[in-house]
């Protein structure tokens, strides 16, 4: 599939990844960060933002779609970012092609992913449709967060529910929702259900990764990544007290610093 792509600035190139629900928009948290030193590409997967589809796939589908966008836009060696899904996408792409990856970054993600979410209930349901609703006309309203925020499913996704984790919510989480096809939702699914498992595969991995995680993880938690990072032998790992799957969002400007730095060590020409 001709992926739609967002692509931003100059420099070594940067494969950047989204999760689900998502879209490269709600990377630009990282995008527009990187972007005056690196060329950052970040795609929207199939069936996800405007690379829209109503064909069922699979998820090797996004592996192909990620190679042939490399090809196209005559990327011969990058680096990796992957946010959740994304992240696992990362780690297949460089299991397959090792040589064609300058490194990994690993965000809320993980070879094993396991989740410590509880079950879904209709009031979950209820004030997340309320509270989401609402930030979407008034982002980052304070007694929206503490009203409603707080009780819906945004409380698992962000350990800080702040404005600005709201404003992120509002621009980019929710309508990346919207515009991810129920195919996508469908493809995943099929593979959660699979018990996707690439610990041991790993190993032969030597390129240099950044594994960072938050503390407060439900859905991909911080024990499993932690467990990736301890398999990979070329590893630097990082884990963040009081956040979530969403910390990118909570944190943003400690999350960059941390990126910015590994990033020197590894393309010191890029300083």
């Amino acid at each position: 599939m001709n992926l739609k792509v967002d692509i931003k600035g100059q420099g070594f190139p940067i494969l950047c990844l989204h999760g689900h629900p998502g879209s490269s928009q709600t990377m630009s948290v990282f995008t527009d960060y990187l972007q005056p030193k690196y060329r950052t590409i970040a795609p929207d997967l199939r069936g996800y933002g405007d690379s829209k589809t109503s064909d069922s796939f699979q998820m090797q589908d996004h592996l192909n779609d990620l190679e042939m966008l490399l090809e196209r836009l005559e990327v011969d060696r990058c680096l990796l970012l992957g946010w959740s899904l994304g992240g696992i996408l990362a780690l297949e792409l460089a299991l397959k092609f090792p040589q064609k990856f300058r490194g990994m970054i690993l965000i809320a993600s993980s070879a094993y992913p396991r989740s410590s979410h509880p079950p879904v209930q209709w009031q979950d349901l209820l004030y997340t449709g309320i509270a989401g609703s609402i930030n979407y006309v008034k982002p980052g309203w304070q007694w929206n967060i503490d009203t409603f925020g707080k009780r819906s499913l945004f409380r698992y996704l962000l350990q800080q529910q702040t404005p600005t984790a709201y404003n992120y919510l509002a621009k980019e989480g929710v309508p990346a929702y919207f515009k991810t096809s129920k195919v996508a939702e469908q493809a995943l699914n099929k593979a959660i259900a699979q018990k996707y498992n690439r610990l041991e595969d790993i190993k032969d991995l030597n390129l240099p990764v950044l594994v960072l995680a938050g503390a407060e993880d439900r859905h991909i938690t911080a024990a499993s990544s932690q467990e990736t990072a301890q398999k990979l032998n070329n590893c630097q790992w990082k884990c963040y007290p009081q956040t979530a799957h969403l910390f990118p969002w909570e944190i943003p400007t400690q999350v960059l610093e941390d990126i910015n730095r590994w990033l020197n060590s590894i393309l010191p020409e890029s300083k």
